[in-house]
């Protein structure tokens, strides 16, 4: 047959384009393996940042519920009820995450990996130090922590447990998962709320002097809103009658006592760690060993990672191997209190005594605040 180069060309130039076809189709697909290959690891130990935006706008009172003896709480400030989990500590969080977390990379492809509710929950309080004792513990290879704080027993129950284990990363058979919510200690339905998801949960509350977490509360919140009022005006219904306002929930807080009476209806105390936010800066490796026992884990944090920040007033983190710089919680972290009148100092003092009494007497410790 005679030979045509028509029909040569018609079968060749297919052929060639379909080869340079898969050719492109081959680097296409090895890019996007290597970008999930990428995320996998990182989406695993970071908070996730949707459920951050959804949540961005929500309402925010400090106690929505309290238990009626107590009274229900009084928000003038509209005080935002956990700015460690807000848009300013975020990218702290973020940058934290990676930089404390020696597993953070590890085991992204290992399908023995899942996510599980947590076994541990830090529940309180706020501006107790829960944020320090949080990326302490992170440093143990034996927990996996999320970073942003969930709000699920208080804001988000009703969204179900398996919209709560998707927050949770990844964690293997060895591995204890927790989260940390200090407003959890103060609202009243979440002791029954966890004790449904397991029983078995262990409970840690960071406590510290009232008055000075009232204080610390305070500058806080002042820190955002200028403009708010003195502390003193907000400490008394009347100031001339020298009458604590309980609604205020600056004050509210720091009467642990009666806070801890609703715990102590589903968990026995055995099963409940309280830290003193004293020590958790003037011993760090003290508190972290009373934390890992309880926990039952290994006593990996000591005190080879602390070092000591005079200029913020407490302790940073610090790899044993190596000399990198030591690593300090964020700006927002060891504010400048206020000078508050003294008198008004006393009388608050004053108040919690008897409070302090009763939680000294319900946890066996006393934490020396009077």
């Amino acid at each position: 047959m005679e030979y045509s180069p028509i029909l040569h060309n018609l079968h060749v130039v297919p052929s060639s384009h379909v080869k340079n076809k898969l050719f492109v189709f081959c680097i296409m697909l090895s890019l996007w393996v290597y970008m999930i290959y990428c995320c996998v690891g990182y989406c695993s130990t970071v908070p996730n940042l949707t459920y951050r935006s959804v949540n961005r706008h929500e309402n925010d009172s400090e106690i929505d519920n309290q238990d009626s003896s107590v009274g229900a709480s009084r928000d003038l400030l509209n005080n935002e009820n956990d700015l460690d989990s807000r848009g300013d500590e975020w990218d702290e969080i973020r940058g934290e995450a990676k930089a404390l977390d020696d597993n953070a990379m590890s085991g992204f492809l290992n399908e023995s990996e899942s996510k599980k509710l947590p076994q541990a929950i830090i529940i309180g309080v706020k501006k107790g130090g829960t944020r320090a004792l949080l990326e302490f513990l992170r440093l143990h290879p034996d927990i996996r922590a999320v970073g942003a704080e969930p709000h699920f027993f208080d804001r988000n129950y009703d969204k179900g447990l398996e919209w709560y284990r998707e927050l949770m990363p990844k964690s293997s058979e060895g591995q204890l998962t927790m989260e940390k919510t200090p407003s959890y200690y103060v609202t009243k339905e979440v002791p029954a709320r966890i004790y449904t998801m397991s029983k078995d949960t262990k409970l840690i509350v960071v406590v510290r002097d009232p008055v000075t977490r009232a204080i610390s509360d305070y500058t806080q919140t002042r820190s955002k809103k200028p403009d708010i009022p003195s502390f003193e005006s907000l400490t008394f219904k009347n100031i001339s009658a020298g009458l604590i306002d309980t609604t205020w929930s600056a004050v509210q807080i720091g009467m642990y006592a009666k806070h801890l009476e609703r715990w102590l209806q589903y968990f026995p105390t055995e099963q409940l760690l309280f830290v003193s936010g004293e020590r958790l800066i003037s011993d760090p490796a003290g508190e972290m060993a009373r934390v890992q026992d309880f926990l039952g884990l290994r006593r990996v944090v000591t005190e080879k990672h602390f070092h000591f920040n005079p200029a913020k007033g407490f302790p940073c983190l610090k790899r044993p191997e190596g000399n990198s710089k030591p690593h300090c919680l964020g700006k927002t972290k060891g504010r400048t209190h206020p000078n508050i009148d003294p008198e008004v100092v006393q009388r608050l003092r004053d108040f919690y005594k008897p409070y302090n009494r009763m939680f000294y007497r319900m946890t066996g410790h006393d934490f020396g605040w009077d």
